[in-house]
């Protein structure tokens, strides 16, 4: 991320080849002041951030790292969020798992809570006065989000904050999905895609956009820094490391599980894993499981309370860190 931003902050006007601080100078507000103009009025650059999910709270934070970085100005967030933007100063309007809901049935019993949640972050957003609102993921939440904050704006026919929407939506996977781009450029102004294939399919249907690459490079630079250039992109723990940590006897068998980062996901997964390792525990000897948790305080709070009944020795991997993360798989059983 930060990589990406120092090529942003050499590219201030080039609309062929737009990256986030050049787009956020390149692109205007109604008055015609642009981002760094504003910032630079006000003394600080305000930017008001929203993620729903796990993947989205690792992405922002990042983004909000590499921003007090590179920034020429002071920077100051607000916005929703969770453990990892909370690490870089963000206090969260409510807790990010409040709008983490996965799927069409399980988010029918929600849907007040969340209108609720969707009207407090508009007002929020409106009182804080940003000049770029960055969106991350959750495009349920997102679009919605920003399609509010531009109406509301237009209403009042005042100079709104540049909308930008980070992970584009999936729309290779969507029929007629495409088509549906064209919407967005009402109401987001740039799209940071992941996937290198993604920018010119959104800047043919209208939608401004850029690759600034996928998360998972990140994970690498994090795992290994000050490795030599050969191993930076290895994505890989040390084995021997996580046994002895664990005091993992030699002839045990390890099984990493992955139950997700949404409650409800997680709800259904566990009771899966556990019958099928009750299963495994009588033809293997010695196995032990490791449950990847996610940095999300409903299922911490939910794998905590459900491992107490667990049928083999259990080690719990907290997110939110490559290091855990990356050791506890090359210490898995291939």
């Amino acid at each position: 991320m930060v990589m990406a931003l120092r090529t942003v902050w050499r590219l201030y006007g080039n609309r062929r080849r737009p990256c986030v601080l050049g787009v956020w100078r390149s692109h205007a507000s109604i008055s015609g002041n642009s981002v760094l103009g504003m910032a630079a009025r006000d003394g600080e650059l305000r930017a008001f951030v929203v993620a729903g999910e796990v993947s989205g709270d690792t992405i922002a934070s990042r983004l909000m790292t590499a921003l007090k970085t590179l920034s020429p100005f002071p920077v100051r967030f607000a916005g929703v969020g969770g453990v990892m933007m909370s690490k870089q100063g963000l206090k969260s309007l409510f807790p990010m798992e409040d709008i983490s809901v996965m799927g069409i049935w399980e988010l029918m019993p929600h849907l007040g809570k969340i209108r609720v949640k969707l009207k407090e972050t508009v007002d929020a957003a409106l009182l804080f006065q940003p000049h770029v609102v960055v969106t991350v993921d959750s495009k349920g939440f997102s679009f919605r989000l920003l399609k509010l904050l531009r109406a509301r704006h237009s209403q009042q026919y005042a100079d709104g904050p540049i909308h930008f929407h980070y992970v584009a939506p999936s729309f290779w996977a969507w029929k007629g999905g495409q088509a549906r781009l064209k919407n967005l450029a009402k109401f987001v102004d740039h799209i940071f895609c992941i996937l290198p294939n993604e920018a010119e399919v959104c800047e043919s249907n209208g939608l401004s956009a850029n690759f600034v690459g996928h998360p998972i490079l990140e994970d690498a630079l994090e795992l290994n820094q000050g490795e030599d250039a050969s191993r930076i992109w290895k994505l890989a723990g040390s084995r021997e490391n996580f046994w002895s940590k664990h005091q993992v006897p030699s002839g045990g068998t390890i099984i990493s599980l992955l139950p997700g980062s949404r409650l409800q996901e997680v709800a259904r997964m566990l009771p899966i894993f556990a019958e099928t390792v009750t299963m495994l525990k009588s033809s293997i000897l010695e196995l032990l499981t490791v449950i990847h948790v996610a940095p999300n305080q409903h299922v911490e709070d939910y794998i905590d309370g459900f491992v107490r009944k667990w049928p083999v020795p259990v080690i719990l991997i907290p997110g939110g860190e490559a290091q855990p993360k990356y050791e506890a798989l090359s210490g898995t059983n291939p």
